[in-house]
């Protein structure tokens, strides 16, 4: 019997190549993942985004196959679905991944930023669900995200709009690699909430995030202002968005989040304090809700656009 339509969302995530067919309602239907060896170069991932893509479909109805959306972990050239950039996909920089796959599967196939994917994931199936117009932050070693206006990843002229990451915060803040000074992600990402760890010299058991987060947890007052530091960082941020963009939500994701009651207070204190407009329209900050999957999901939903 003829399904209702689905389509395949592929997220290329830090370790794992996780591959999902999806119907049109959000249900997932069958999904796998598998360790992803990305030092192997691009011609072994496409094969095996090949292998498993055709794994998926088959559990599933080929005639009610939507297409297959793809999320990377890089700058895409949207045009041409070849990769212009990427840091965490050695070998890929000028690949042509969207027609060397369509070489083989014989289907529609959607290229996307992931974090762009997320963004979208969180508008279909997350916190988002009732809005067309958002912004998502991701928090992890650096910091994302993507822009959603009327349903739509917004790409900006030559697809690199949402650099989060790179907004200065601060004016002679930390150096960042990308040659500025105060980046957001040198003052709030997980990799900023290790740093300023180390910097409080908490022991040398105290390496990652999660580690000060725990800290804080027992009552640390040294750790706890490492998170209120961040959220200081996040709120001059977010304020600089709703003055700019001026949309209903705002949503944060990333390894962070589980300290939300920590760095929540002084992230909205320095929102309310530099975003007038964030009162008076009544725009949400929010934590978003699909963690991992959101990409997953955001890649499921390319095809249905």
């Amino acid at each position: 019997m003829r399904m209702n339509p689905y389509s395949i969302g592929v997220d290329l995530g830090g370790t794992n190549l996780r591959v999902a067919a999806i119907d049109e309602s959000g249900v997932i239907l069958h999904r796998v993942s598998i360790p992803a060896n990305y030092l192997a170069g691009p011609d072994r991932i496409i094969d095996q985004i090949v292998s498993i893509v055709s794994e998926v479909r088959a559990e599933a109805d080929l005639t009610s196959l939507r297409g297959v959306g793809i999320g990377v972990p890089g700058f895409i050239d949207m045009k041409t679905g070849v990769v212009v950039g990427s840091a965490n996909l050695p070998g890929f920089e000028g690949f042509p991944v969207r027609d060397e796959i369509q070489k083989h599967l014989n289907t529609s196939i959607i290229l996307e930023n992931d974090a762009n994917a997320a963004a979208l994931g969180e508008m279909w199936m997350g916190a988002g669900r009732s809005y067309k117009d958002l912004i998502l932050l991701t928090l992890g070693t650096g910091i994302g995200g993507g822009i959603v206006l009327d349903g739509r990843v917004f790409h900006g002229a030559q697809g690199m709009a949402g650099e989060f990451g790179h907004m200065t915060v601060f004016p002679e803040g930390n150096p960042c690699g990308c040659g500025n000074y105060g980046c957001l992600e040198k003052h709030a990402s997980a990799t900023a909430i290790a740093a300023m760890g180390r910097m409080m010299h908490f022991g040398p058991e105290v390496n990652t995030a999660a580690d000060v987060f725990a800290l804080a947890e027992q009552g640390n007052t040294r750790a706890i202002m490492v998170f209120e530091a961040m959220g200081r960082a996040l709120g001059i941020a977010l304020a600089n968005l709703i003055n700019v963009f001026n949309l209903p939500l705002y949503l944060i994701s990333g390894g962070p989040l589980p300290a939300w009651d920590l760095f929540a207070p002084s992230m909205f204190k320095e929102i309310r304090r530099r975003a007038f407009t964030f009162v008076r329209t009544g725009a949400r900050v929010e934590k978003a809700l699909l963690g991992a999957d959101a990409g997953l999901f955001g890649a499921a939903y390319l095809p249905f656009q």
